[in-house]
C-alpha cells in the first residue's frame, strides 16, 4: 500500500501493518516504498544502534545508495531531536542532497531514518508526522524483536554481528600497520628530524591511500590472482619492518590460481596479525612470510628465529582462531625454544561443507501446531476450534510464525513448512 498526501489513519495503519509484517532484511525497502508517493527520495537510510540485525542499512538507487555511509548520518544523529523531523540540505554520499531526518526515541539508545529526497520543497507538517509515526513504530518492532531475543532474529544477529566484526578488525589491523610504520621512523635514531617527518608523512598518505583503494576493490573484485593477493599482502607487511632489525623475506605463492576475495582478505588479516605478534618477541632478526596452493586450500606460513615461546593461546587477541572457524580453516603451531616458531593457517579454498539448519527449529511447540492447520489450508477460527483457543490468540501466534520464519505471508509459511516436513 502506498501513501499520499492527507492520508486517513485507516491507510497509515494498513500501510504500517504491511511493512512491519515483512522480513527483517526487507523492511528498509518496504518503508521506503511505502513512503515515496507521499515524500518522494532517491534513497532511505537508517542508524538504528539497538537494531538485532544490523545497525546500518540504506537502500534505493544504487549509485547513492552504495555512496552513503555511518559518517554522513552521524552529524543528524547529533542534531536532529526525537519526534521533531527535520528537512533541509546534508552532506550525503559526497554530495549535498535535500533531505528530511526523522529520529525516534522509542527505544533508550534512539534510531535516526534519513530520506534523501528528489526535490527540495518544502513538506506539509501532517506528511512529516505520518513518516515519525511510522518510524516510531518501525523501531519499536526492532526493538521488540531484540529484546525478547527470538532466536531465528538471534541468528540473522550473530551473522551480522559476525561480517562487521571482521570488517572492523581488518580495518583496525590496517590502521594498525600504518601506525606501527609511523612508530618505527619516530623510533628510528638512523634518522634526522627532517627526513623523520617527510618518512611519516609518505606512511600515512600511503595508509590513507590504501584505506580507500581497499574499499573500492572489495566492492568491485569477486576474486583476484593468488600472486596479486599476495602482493598486497607484502605492500602491507613491508611497513612494519622497514626501520626494524628484522628482516623480512617474502614467498609469494607459484600459481595464478584465483581466490575468493573472502579467502585472500582472511588469509591477509591473519598473516598481519600473526607477523605482529611474532614481532613484539625478543630476539627476533629474521621473519619469513610465505603462501601455498595447493588443489584445495591455502596454508599461510610465518616462520621467524624467536625464542620459540608462541602457542594459540597468544593469538587470542587478534582472533586469528575464530576468523579460521568461520572458513573452515585451522591454526598449527610449531615452537621449538631457541630456535623460533612456525605459523601455518590452512583456509580450504571452497566454501565449508555445513548442514542447512531447520528453519523450524525457531517456533515453539504450539506455533508448530498452528503452522500444521496454516499448511493444512485452515482458516483462523477453524485452528481456534481445533486447538480450543481464541482467535486473536491464533492471530498472535501466526504473527510470530511468520517473524521468527521470515516469511510475509501464510502461503510462504505453508510453503516452507512442506519442504522440510
Amino acid at each position: 500500500m502506498e501513501l499520499t498526501g492527507s492520508v486517513p489513519a485507516a491507510s497509515a495503519l494498513a500501510a504500517a501493518h504491511e511493512v512491519i509484517r515483512q522480513p527483517l532484511g526487507q523492511i528498509l525497502p518496504r518503508l521506503s516504498a511505502t513512503l515515496d508517493r507521499l515524500i518522494p527520495h532517491l534513497a532511505a537510510a537508517e542508524l538504528s544502534t539497538h537494531c538485532a540485525h544490523s545497525p546500518f542499512k540504506t537502500y534505493g538507487e544504487g549509485s547513492l545508495a552504495g555512496r552513503i555511509t555511518t559518517a554522513d548520518l552521524h552529524p543528524l544523529v547529533a542534531s536532529v531531536p526525537a519526534g521533531q523531523p527535520w528537512q533541509g540540505t546534508a552532506r550525503i554520499g559526497g554530495d549535498e542532497h535535500p533531505v528530511l531526518a526523522v529520529a525516534s526515541d522509542a527505544t533508550p539508545r534512539g534510531a535516526l531514518l534519513v530520506l534523501v529526497r528528489s526535490e527540495n520543497v518544502a513538506i506539509a507538517g501532517p506528511d512529516t508526522a505520518v513518516v515519525q509515526a511510522m518510524w516510531d513504530l518501525v523501531t519499536s518492532h526492532f526493538d521488540r524483536l531484540a529484546t525478547e531475543a527470538v532466536p531465528g532474529t538471534l541468528a540473522q544477529s550473530r551473522a551480522a554481528a559476525g561480517e562487521r566484526a571482521r570488517v572492523i578488525a581488518e580495518l583496525t589491523e590496517t590502521h594498525a600497520t600504518a601506525l606501527s610504520g609511523l612508530l618505527g621512523v619516530l623510533r628510528g635514531r638512523g634518522l634526522d628530524d627532517a627526513a623523520a617527518r617527510a618518512a611519516a608523512v609518505d606512511l600515512a598518505v600511503n595508509a590513507l591511500v590504501e584505506l580507500r583503494a581497499e574499499t573500492e576493490r572489495d566492492q568491485a573484485v569477486a576474486e583476484e590472482p593468488a600472486g596479486q593477493a599476495f602482493a598486497r599482502l607484502a605492500d602491507s607487511l613491508r611497513p612494519l619492518v622497514r626501520y626494524s632489525p628484522v628482516r623480512l623475506e617474502l614467498g609469494a605463492p607459484d600459481s595464478a590460481r584465483p581466490l575468493a576475495a573472502d579467502v585472500a582478505h582472511a588469509a591477509r588479516a591473519i598473516v598481519r596479525a600473526v607477523l605482529l605478534t611474532a614481532l613484539e618477541q625478543d630476539a627476533v632478526g629474521r621473519i619469513h612470510v610465505g603462501w601455498h596452493l595447493t588443489n584445495g586450500e591455502l596454508r599461510a606460513t610465518v616462520r621467524d628465529d624467536g625464542p620459540g615461546e608462541l602457542s594459540t593461546c597468544t593469538f587470542g587477541p587478534s582472533r586469528v582462531g575464530e576468523r579460521l572457524e568461520a572458513l573452515g580453516g585451522r591454526l598449527d603451531i610449531d615452537a621449538v625454544p631457541g630456535w623460533g616458531t612456525t605459523v601455518t593457517a590452512t583456509i580450504p579454498l571452497g566454501a565449508p561443507d555445513t548442514s542447512p539448519a531447520d528453519p523450524l527449529r525457531s517456533l515453539g511447540a504450539r506455533e508448530l501446531e498452528v503452522l500444521r492447520h496454516l499448511a493444512r489450508g485452515h482458516r483462523n477460527r477453524v485452528i481456534a476450534q481445533e486447538l480450543h483457543i481464541s482467535e486473536s490468540t491464533v492471530k498472535f501466534h501466526v504473527a510470530n510464525i511468520l517473524t521468527k520464519l521470515g516469511v510475509a505471508s501464510r502461503g510462504e509459511a505453508s510453503a516452507l513448512f512442506h519442504s522440510v516436513a
